[in-house]
């Protein structure tokens, strides 16, 4: 689906419009930079309680709902088990590796975020043991629990890629903004290098769900758009890969994004899955869906890996049995209010969750509220009152300056929350609240104050 490259110049506002629009960014609550409204919850909720209270995981959602328990449960002990001491701000990688942030904007450290008084057991889960109430370490040590909370996050399955090797991303043309802010550097190191010359870009989408969909759009979008900057635009050719029959799974934006691209001269291809990559002869194996195997030779290639859930989570009972979510071995919790279907005592929270959408920042802002005060009811003997109903938001950046804030729900409903921004517009608003506000926000959030 090739079209040719548009000739109109960039629409940007001028400098006096920026500011303007900059200053009442600025001056928007820190919980609106999610594009977010707080969810109803029972305010003076906190009980007295001696319950143990385990949360595997201290990413954004870990974090954020110790936080919230250490300050609305009175008595308990609450443990994070996790051994990551560095706490990334995950939604700056694209960022970092198209060139816009600094590396050090993403970094931060998790003793600064958890809540005092807590127990911090500095090594990871291997297994789970919810028949016992229990957790072991891989050093084998048992936790045992009252309550468990499962964040996790995914794992990145780029073994499922023949020849992939993380530690040479940003050599030979090989990027993946995912697996660290250091890969984001080097992922930007390669774009930098390409982005002067030109060449073949090779852009990929798998077929299992991932954490910030939007992300392989982005880089694409700021791909093309350093390609612009630099005038090899026109000498390139940038191709994206899905191995799914979509590019993104809400029908309207993904119609939007086909248009623009095709606007670009962007290539689509569907149903097209990277298999392997032979990272010296830059040369890329994808497979068809009628299982036939096409190389593709490239200058430059953004990978995106399968993701499942973490091993100790898919091995153990826990995950779905049965369904769409069984294969990556996601959390079995019920969609609305969080909490697992056969195991009462356990809650699920940010990417590992089993639901049809929500492996976002902005979904464990909106539902770390909702957990903490489903478990508290959970504690107090009641059923949860609080109802998710699957709100992911994705600020998609199109190019320097100007980007889409996009909010829906599990139905893929549109759920816009700013009236001044339309989801189906571009705007330097939105790109304010991507590369200004939304950190800020992010780290309100970690800290429960939002």
């Amino acid at each position: 689906m090739r079209q040719t490259a548009s000739d109109k110049p960039d629409e940007r506002p001028c400098d006096s419009t920026r500011r303007r629009l900059l200053f009442g960014a600025s001056a928007l609550p820190v919980a609106a930079g999610l594009g977010l409204t707080v969810p109803a919850g029972k305010a003076g909720a906190s009980i007295k309680t001696s319950a143990r209270v385990v949360i595997a995981g201290s990413g954004l959602a870990g974090i954020a709902v110790a936080n919230r328990l250490a300050r609305e449960l009175d008595g308990a002990s609450i443990t994070i088990v996790d051994r990551k001491e560095v706490h990334n701000y995950q939604p700056g990688y694209t960022l970092v590796a198209t060139g816009v942030w600094p590396v050090d904007k993403v970094i931060d450290r998790n003793s600064d975020l958890q809540p005092r008084g807590i127990e911090w057991v500095k090594e990871m889960v291997a297994e789970f043991d919810p028949d016992a109430n229990a957790v072991v370490t891989d050093s084998g040590r048992r936790i045992g629990y009252d309550y468990l909370i499962v964040a996790t996050g995914v794992h990145l399955d780029y073994s499922q890629i023949e020849g992939m090797d993380v530690d040479a991303i940003g050599r030979n043309g090989l990027t993946s903004v995912y697996p660290s802010s250091d890969a984001a550097v080097a992922t930007w190191k390669a774009m930098d290098e390409f982005r002067r010359k030109g060449g073949k870009a090779l852009m990929t989408l798998p077929a299992t769900p991932i954490k910030c969909a939007g992300a392989p759009l982005k880089t694409t979008f700021m791909l093309v758009d350093r390609l612009r900057q630099a005038g090899t635009l026109a000498s390139s050719e940038v191709s994206f890969h899905s191995a799914l029959g979509v590019v993104f799974s809400v029908p309207k934006i993904n119609d939007k994004v086909l248009a623009d691209w095709a606007a670009q001269n962007v290539e689509v291809v569907f149903n097209s899955k990277l298999v392997g990559v032979d990272i010296a002869a830059r040369r890329a194996t994808l497979v068809t869906p009628d299982g036939q195997r096409v190389e593709e030779d490239y200058d430059f290639i953004h990978v995106v890996p399968p993701m499942r859930a973490p091993d100790a989570v898919k091995n153990s009972p826990l995950a779905w049995q049965e369904g769409n979510f069984a294969a990556g071995g996601w959390l079995e919790v019920d969609r609305q209010t969080l909490r697992h279907r056969r195991y009462p005592n356990v809650f699920g929270l940010g990417d590992i969750n089993g639901t049809p959408r929500g492996k976002t920042a902005a979904t464990v802002k909106k539902s770390v509220p909702m957990v903490t005060q489903n478990l508290i009811d959970v504690i107090a003997g009641r059923e949860p009152s609080q109802l998710f109903d699957g709100y992911t938001s994705c600020p998609m950046i199109l190019r320097e300056g100007s980007a889409m804030l996009i909010e829906f729900d599990y139905d893929g409903k549109l759920t816009p929350s700013l009236p001044m921004i339309d989801p189906m517009q571009e705007s330097y608003f939105a790109w304010v609240m991507k590369y200004r506000l939304l950190k800020p926000a992010y780290m309100a959030v970690a800290k429960g104050r939002v």
